[in-house]
């Protein structure tokens, strides 16, 4: 006699009735599948706001011609009016770009004003974006035995 059973919520198969058991055994390690997915989506979740933001700012940082933009626009004491392209070797593409994306992170604000368009650090993100990494790495426990 042959069972059709419904595996995953989407698999079919066919067990012979001896195979019952095989089955149990893979319905349990389903289970046991599942609760590892929820127990990660729990685990996803339980990140403070504070590290969230942490984790932005970093991934804005994570690429050397952010950082040459941020280093340019933290040099200067006041926001720069022009195309970054023109005063460091990049292209007009690649800028726009990154511009986009340190923008989003909040590490840098601006405007367009035609023809030109305005940027320059966020004041206030990039002072808690310097808090936030120097806590992070003040956080080091130095050990005397390290790997």
């Amino acid at each position: 006699m042959f069972v059709v059973c419904r595996i995953a919520n989407a698999t079919y198969c066919k067990l012979n009735e001896k195979y019952n058991t095989k089955f149990a055994k893979a319905k349990k390690s389903r289970k046991f599948v599942f609760s590892l997915v929820e127990s990660f989506r729990k685990m996803k979740n339980n990140y403070t706001e504070r590290e969230k933001q942490l984790a932005r700012f970093a991934k804005a940082m994570g690429h050397p011609t952010r950082i040459a933009i941020l280093k340019f626009l933290a040099s200067r004491c006041e926001c720069f009016f022009g195309d970054i392209n023109e005063v460091l070797p990049i292209s007009k593409a690649t800028v726009s770009q990154h511009l986009a994306e340190l923008k989003s992170s909040g590490l840098i604000q601006g405007e367009i004003q035609p023809p030109k368009v305005k940027y320059c650090i966020n004041p206030e993100n990039w002072a808690l974006a310097k808090e936030m990494f120097e806590e992070l790495i003040g956080s080091y426990a130095r050990c005397e035995s390290s790997c």
